[in-house]
Formats: structure tokens, sequence, C-alpha cells
């Protein structure tokens, strides 16, 4: 019985199996049945799209440049050098008298006027010397009028012989005496009188007052204290040295006018400040074969300050009737220079060139253009011998 039950259940799990196979088989056909329909469905779909695109091929992708003209006219050679500012005049301010320091009437650091009263000395012993002198003056001009008075009263006396003729030339003589001593007393008035007025001393001209170098009941001494230092800013010296090879060509653009000079102060984003050149100095320096310029800056806008760095830039050369570009347009390669010009249909032409002397942001093109020309500024790494390209600007 057991032997018979086992054969029987063998049977069964042998019929179930066989059902699943031909499930799966009946699957597995209409499967493929559905890919091959799917196939056959698109192949013909594929074989048009080959054919539309065989017949309409994909324009190539136009290249976004930026563009410059090139220019033909003179162009100014520049030199562009390293130099400082410079008080246009510096004074130190001394003590023409002796005496107590009274007052400084300025603010240290601050803006004088040319007039203004700066310092103030304790003027007690000058007023004094200046009386005594006026009262010298007096006495001795008093005297003269006497003795004037009585010249002219015994003159008509010596012609009828009632006064000697010693005695009237004693009268003559004492004259002369009071009217030198007039004269000698009147120059001591007008020292004693200038002396008071260096008690009080002005601002030469519009300056910036320094750090006091003496403060008020300090003793100063004629002509030897220091007070403060002032420093003429307004206009203000640019000094620099340009190398003497460049002398001849500087001073031809001399010739032809005054030279303008283009300063900026470097790190700064603000405009470069306008000046012009005003002095050459009278020897070159031996021992760095360069000489000292300097270029007057107005400075009404306090932009520079004594002792600051500044970058200037001079021309030197005028170059006439020449063909120019952007720096930046410049390329170069194992055969030489070139630009990318842009052809009237959009495509770009690798012109060779030979460059020149550059000035600014522009370089001279000795051959190779003629002036009339738009090359190339920006993209140029992307460009090739007749590449469409597209020409772009900045937003403005």
């Amino acid at each position: 019985m057991g032997l018979r039950a086992n054969t029987e259940s063998a049977r069964g799990l042998r019929s179930m199996v066989g059902e699943n196979m031909q499930r799966s088989s009946r699957k597995k056909v209409v499967l493929l049945a559905a890919v091959l329909v799917a196939v056959v469905v698109a192949l013909p779909l594929f074989r048009g799209g080959e054919r539309a695109a065989a017949k309409s091929p994909v324009a190539p992708a136009e290249v976004p440049v930026k563009v410059a003209n090139a220019h033909r006219g003179d162009l100014e050679l520049t030199l562009k050098v390293i130099g400082r500012a410079e008080a246009f005049s510096t004074v130190n301010v001394q003590a023409r008298v002796s005496g107590q320091l009274q007052a400084l009437l300025f603010k240290p650091g601050g803006r004088v006027k040319k007039g203004d009263t700066i310092v103030r000395i304790d003027p007690s012993l000058l007023q004094a010397q200046l009386d005594q002198a006026q009262g010298n003056l007096a006495k001795d001009q008093a005297q003269l009028d006497n003795a004037r008075t009585v010249l002219k009263r015994y003159q008509p006396l010596l012609g009828k012989g009632y006064v000697a003729q010693s005695d009237y030339d004693t009268y003559k003589a004492n004259e002369g005496i009071y009217a030198a001593s007039v004269k000698a007393d009147q120059a001591a008035v007008e020292l004693a009188r200038t002396q008071v007025s260096y008690a009080q001393i002005q601002a030469p001209f519009d300056s910036l007052a320094g750090a006091p170098l003496v403060y008020p009941g300090a003793q100063v001494n004629a002509n030897d204290t220091s007070i403060v230092v002032l420093n003429q800013l307004r206009p203000i010296h640019l000094t620099f040295a340009i190398p003497e090879t460049a002398l001849a060509d500087l001073k031809a653009s001399m010739a032809r006018g005054a030279v303008p000079v283009t300063a900026s102060v470097p790190g700064t984003k603000a405009p470069p400040m306008s000046a012009e050149l005003d002095f050459i100095n009278n020897a070159v320096d031996a021992g760095t074969g360069t000489i000292q310029l300097k270029a007057r800056y107005a400075n009404d806008d306090d932009r520079l300050t004594p002792g600051q760095f500044v970058e200037v830039v001079l021309p030197t050369t005028r170059l006439a009737d020449v063909v120019t570009v952007p720096v930046v347009a410049l390329q170069n390669s194992p055969l030489g220079s070139f630009v990318f010009v842009v052809n009237a249909d959009g495509t770009v032409q690798q012109r060779m060139v030979t460059a020149g002397p550059s000035s600014g942001a522009q370089i001279v093109i000795e051959k190779g253009l003629a002036g009339t020309e738009h090359v190339v500024t920006d993209g140029q790494l992307l460009l090739a011998d007749g590449t469409r390209v597209r020409i772009v600007t900045d937003p403005s």
C-alpha cells in the first residue's frame, strides 16, 4: 500500500511539472511573437528616419565671439613708470625774532590759507623797543626843527654883520647833525616796527600744516627754532625717473607742445588723474642711467598725499598713419603672430601679421592688415579657418 501511494504521488508531481512547462513555453512563444512584430513595425520607420537625416544635414553651431575694429591713424607710444607724489613746495616755518611762543593759531594736520596768521610770539619786548625808537626820533626831530629855525633867523643878520661867521657856521653844523640823527632814528623805528610784525607769522601759501614742533610757552630763537612744516598740496608734484634712452623722444614731444601725463594709484579703481609735465632735471644720474622728471597735478580732489606711490604714463613718440588693434586680438603660433578676421559671410579667416610696438591696450600691426577689418578679441580658442561665428557684445 505504501509503495502504491508513493507511485501515485510521483505521477501527480510529474503531471504538475508538465503543465507548468507547457504554460512557460506558451508565454515565451507569445513574447517572441510580440518582439518580432515590434521589429517589423519599427524597421520602416527607422529607415525613413535615416533617409530624412540624409536629406537634411545639421548646420554647424556658430561660435560666440567679441570683435573690435582695426584702426588706421596716429599713435602715441607711452612709457609707464612708478613714481611718488611730492609736495609742490615745503616750508619749515621758523621764528625770525626771539621771544616766548604765545599761541599756535592753526589746527595740526589742517588746512591753512595764504596770509592766515598761524603763529604768535609775545611782542611785549619788541613793542618796547619800538616805543623807545619812536621817542628818540621825536626828540631828534624837535632839535632839528629848532636848529633850522635858529639858522633861518640868523641868516639875514649875517649879511648885516650882526652875527659872527663862526657862530653861523656852528648853527649850520648843528642842523646837519640833527638831520642825520633823525634819519638814523627813522631807520631804528622802521626796524623795530618790522621786528614787531615778525611776532606774528603768516602762511606763505595755501597749505596743509603738520604737527607742531614746539608749543606755547616755549622760548624760540630767531632763525633757529622750527615751529611747524607746511606742505603745499594744491597743486602737487608727481616725481619719477625715465631711462636716458627715452629722453630724446620726450624732448621731441615737448617741442610739439605740453606733454600730458596720466597717473593712477596702484590697487585702486578710481579713474586716472590728468597731469602735465613741467620739469626735467638738468643732469642724468650716472649711477642709474635715469633722469628725474616732475609732473604737475591740480589735486583739487585731494587724491594724492606726499610720499604716495603712483603709476605714471607719459607719451614718448608719435607714430603716424599706422594700423592698430587691441593687444588681446593678437595670437601666437609656431609660424608667427596672427589675428582672426571676421569675413562678410560670418566666417573667420586666420590672418598672419607682423606686430610692432604697443601703447597701452593697442598694438601696431606693421603688415597683414589694412585698417578696415573686424578682428576677434575674445573666443579665439574655439576658432579655426572658416569657423562660423556669432558676434556678441557686453551688456551695457
